[in-house]
């Protein structure tokens, strides 16, 4: 439900946000945005950010996620309407937590494929 005492700044504001190019970023959601970075194109799609598919394109795909970690909360604030600054906050605060998931699911199996690596290098020496 939309607080008007919570919407971005006092009622003077208003809350811009999903107005495209005429939406302005709140200053306290200037900073960097894990979510995109992390889950890059997922995040995009989450957030109405289409720029984000730039992932897939060849050669230049790996910089869209850093891209998305400077520019991503405003990206996100002109493509879709938010309750508050809280409601947002809240919001990419999950999708920072769900990519961290995501990164250590991904770093413990890189661990363990090479451990079995190891232990399989091991297992042919000795044969």
């Amino acid at each position: 439900m939309y607080d008007q005492q919570s919407a971005y700044g006092s009622q003077q504001y208003g809350n811009s946000s999903g107005q495209g190019v005429n939406a302005v970023l709140p200053p306290e959601l200037q900073g960097l945005n894990w979510g995109g970075f992390l889950l890059n194109w997922i995040w995009g799609i989450g957030n109405n950010v289409w720029i984000a598919l730039a992932a897939f394109i060849p050669f230049i795909g790996w910089l869209v996620p850093f891209y998305l970690l400077f520019k991503g909360n405003e990206l996100a604030w002109k493509a879709k309407q938010w309750d508050s600054v809280e409601h947002f906050k809240a919001t990419q605060r999950k999708w920072m937590i769900a990519g961290l998931i995501v990164l250590g699911i991904g770093l413990v199996c890189a661990f363990i494929s090479i451990i079995m690596n190891i232990i399989a290098a091991g297992v042919s020496s000795t044969n």
